[in-house]
């Protein structure tokens, strides 16, 4: 028997009981152990679809929601470090920031950005500025981005890096795994560059990642390497 106290506090509240999933499931197997095995409850197997189904709604909503603020913190990531690479008002500052603060906002292991250039990559105002600046033939950034493939060339590319990566690189080469591939359009008349963000970690960069931020960003620093080049 039920003592008093419990069977009036359950009577007084038994929305208590429903709220309960655990208690709720003892009492349906109760139910179901006293019906005997002959007896098929309807009821209770249409509830317990239910709760299967409620469980996966569950389970949806949760992964809508990080999904949500994944992309909220990805979207305020890309903001700092558009912020950060308006402030330099040198190119050399710029190319600095682009390798400290905005590598380091971005969570990347190391920026590089290709000029395709006649000119000699030798040349000493080129070679100040640093390792962060790769100057390449005519032809190397869609080359490099369609890896000796017969493919569209996209705005953004993220991949692992492929054994062509190692001039790219430098002396990361072999540590930095994967990249993302970001085509730059400088305007009429200049020959086309990329930004390459590589990262130590194989899987940081995969082709079933979004692309949007990283094709925002690109189209705000193509705009900003114009007034530069100009």
């Amino acid at each position: 028997m039920i003592e008093p106290d419990l069977r009036d506090r359950l009577i007084a509240e038994p929305e208590a009981l429903l709220e309960d999933q655990d208690v709720m499931n003892a009492l349906v197997a109760a139910n179901e152990r006293a019906m005997g095995a002959n007896i098929v409850d309807l009821r209770g197997i249409a509830m317990q679809r239910l709760e299967t189904r409620l469980e996966r709604l569950e389970d949806t909503h949760r992964s809508v929601i990080a999904a949500a603020y994944e992309n909220l913190a990805g979207t305020n990531q890309v903001h700092r470090a558009l912020l950060q690479l308006l402030d330099p008002l040198s190119f050399e500052d710029f190319l600095k920031a682009l390798t400290t603060d905005v590598a380091a906002t971005l969570r990347v292991d190391c920026v590089r950005l290709v000029l395709e250039s006649r000119q000699e990559a030798t040349d000493p105002a080129l070679r100040k500025l640093g390792e962060v600046l790769y100057v390449a033939e005519p032809g190397f950034v869609a080359d490099y981005v369609a890896g000796g493939r017969n493919v569209p060339l996209r705005p953004v590319t993220l991949r692992q890096v492929m054994p062509e990566g190692d001039a790219l690189y430098g002396d990361r080469a072999g540590f930095i795994r994967s990249e993302a591939l970001l085509r730059l359009d400088f305007g009429k008349g200049r020959l086309p560059g990329m930004l390459v963000f590589g990262a130590e970690d194989p899987h940081h960069f995969k082709p079933t990642q979004g692309t949007d931020l990283l094709a925002f960003f690109a189209g705000v620093f193509e705009r900003t390497m114009r007034r530069w080049l100009s």
